[in-house]
Parts: C-alpha cells; structure tokens; sequence
C-alpha cells in the first residue's frame, strides 16, 4: 500500500482513532502524516463534502441543521466530520437550514458593553424617532451569504436605514445608524433596541452612540421576542419577497432588498392603520 492512501486512511478514521496509533500500525511517520494534511486539496475537500450536504439538505427540504447533517452523514453515507467541519461547509457554500427557529445567542466576539432592556417589549411609539430596533440578518445566494443590517420605527414601521455586506461586522451596523441619523432629523430621545450581537456590545458601538446621543437599550440573553418587531420585519422581507425566488448572485440580493424595501416603506398597507408606514409618517410630520 502507498503512503498516501495510508495517509488517506489515517486521515479518514482521525477522529475515531488517535492519529500516532495508526501511525505506527501502518509504519509511517507522524511528521510524514501531517506533511500530508498540509499538502491536501482543501478547495476540492470542501467541494465534495458540500455535494454531500446538498444532498442531504434537498432530501430533507432544507429543514436540517449542522448537527443533524452531520449524523445523516454518518449513517447514510458512513463518514465522520466534526460538526464544525460540517457547520463551516453549510455557511461557506449557503447550505445552511431554512427553517426560522428562536435564535440561539453565540457570542462571536468580546462583550464590552451591555445595556438594560430598556425598551421592556413596549413597542408602541407616540412619535417618529422615539423608539428604533435594529438587527442584522442573512440572505442565502448563488455567490455566498448577504448580510442585511436595518434599523426599524416603531412608530410607523417604517425602515429608516438600512446597509448589505458580506460579513456581519461592527462597521456594517454603524453605517446603518450613521446613514439613518443622515436621513433623519432626531429632536428627542431617542431609545435604539437591540439584542446582544456582539457588534452592539462593543466599544465602537458605545462610542457611536454615545456622540449621537442615543441610549441604548439591549434584549436579554435567549430572549429572541424582546426585539421581535426587528425579527418580524426579517420575516416578511424574507416571507413576501426573498423566499420566492432562487438568488444566484449578491447583486441580485441586494437588488431585490432595494425595491422590496421601497415598495414596503411607500405601498405596502398595514392593517393596523390602513396606510403605508410613510403615510402615516408623513401625518406625524
């Protein structure tokens, strides 16, 4: 046998046995293994796993997780994967699961600042720019993942600001509230909700609001209705517009985000109110 498919072999069963033990049972060295692995086609790796998980995900509607794509994997088609490995395949090729579910709080940086749920679910608002919730979400494409950061008026629904990346970054969430500080003219309190991403919880995001200011207000941690006006409007975007079509590229996303939120802010009518949010903003003025 090849030292390379011993390598192969080793590399398979890692995770089922400790590598220095097959090693020396298929008298190769430890440094030739990990020689190997660097050497290995990480791009073409990734690409047949992703096959695999696209199958499965079309199998089963869409409707999996990582950690479930990562069983099916082992009983359908008998291979091992760290759930990690499988989580990083569905993010990096858009596989990951449709179904809406009460989101799972990971903090994926340093929690510098948290604020009082200030906002205490009351999502009513006498006037425009009083109350704002904002949050970022993700669209699904052809080309990778857009990430949608929006600011929302509780006061007539309305979406003030909003801006797309590709990575969901503390930047993306401040120029969202500097171009809706632009657009708006802020003469009150103004109370900005959020949950406890760790882009609201970091220095930037403090000292932005503090020079605006703007108080905060954060929901608490696995609380996913304390900023549920944000969450609804991701659903309807996603619900009356995103979901009906099959993206292929990033321009495309953000082409459609466009003329739906134009369409949402000056057409779409609420049944609360029978006018579109700009119209009853436009009262208020």
């Amino acid at each position: 046998m090849r030292p390379k498919v011993k390598y192969e072999v080793i590399h398979c069963r890692r995770e089922k046995y400790p590598v220095s033990t097959m090693c020396e049972f298929f008298k190769v060295s430890r440094s030739g293994y990990y020689d190997y692995v660097k050497r290995k086609d990480i791009p073409e790796r990734d690409a047949k796993l992703a096959a695999l998980v696209a199958e499965c995900q079309r199998l089963c509607g869409s409707t999996y997780g990582y950690r479930r794509v990562q069983i099916w994997l082992k009983r359908k088609k008998f291979l091992h994967f760290n759930p990690k490995t499988v989580l990083r395949i569905m993010n990096k090729y858009g596989l990951l699961s449709e179904i809406r579910r009460s989101r799972k709080y990971r903090q994926m940086g340093q929690q510098v600042h948290k604020y009082e749920n200030l906002l205490n679910r009351d999502f009513s608002a006498d006037r425009p720019n009083a109350k704002w919730v904002t949050d970022i979400s993700y669209i699904h494409t052809g080309q990778g993942v857009l990430y949608l950061s929006m600011i929302r008026d509780l006061y007539d629904n309305s979406i003030v600001a909003y801006k797309t990346g590709t990575e969901q970054t503390v930047n993306l969430v401040l120029k969202t509230i500097q171009a809706a500080l632009k657009k708006e003219m802020v003469t009150g309190e103004l109370c900005l909700h959020s949950d406890q991403g760790f882009q609201y919880t970091s220095q930037a995001y403090f000292n932005l609001t503090k020079d605006y200011g703007i108080t905060p207000s954060m929901s608490r941690r696995g609380n996913c209705y304390d900023n549920a006006l944000a969450e609804n409007f991701f659903s309807i975007l996603k619900t009356e517009c995103i979901y009906r079509y099959k993206i292929a590229t990033l321009s495309e996303a953000r082409q459609l985000i466009d003329e739906y939120i134009d369409f949402y802010n000056n057409e779409r009518i609420q049944t609360k109110t029978s006018l579109t949010p700009l119209e009853k903003r436009r009262q208020a003025a």
